[in-house]
């Protein structure tokens, strides 16, 4: 099965924002995986690398997760042009 890319490069939109957001809260990629772990998702290091570069595609549960985690909308997440985002601590 191939993966459909819009711009032919990458299999999500949402992993320059999560990449912003973990390196603007000082976490590394392996604290960011055992957050989203802490809150049921079995995701490693590995993972959020490649959701960040745009290797790996995001499910909805996961978006919404991340979503939760990082105390940010959905339509942040998946905004078009990656502008920064809040470095506020995320809301519960």
């Amino acid at each position: 099965m191939r993966l459909y890319t819009p711009d032919g490069k990458k299999c999500n939109i949402c992993g320059e924002r999560i990449r912003q957001w973990r390196t603007s809260h000082g976490l590394t990629q392996e604290e960011l995986a055992i957050k989203m772990q802490l809150h049921g998702l079995q995701l490693g290091q590995m993972a959020i690398s490649r959701i960040e570069t745009g290797k790996r595609v995001v499910t909805d549960f996961e978006l919404k997760l991340f979503s939760s985690v990082l105390g940010l909308s959905m339509d942040d997440l998946t905004a078009g042009d990656p502008s920064p985002v809040s470095s506020d601590p995320p809301r519960r």
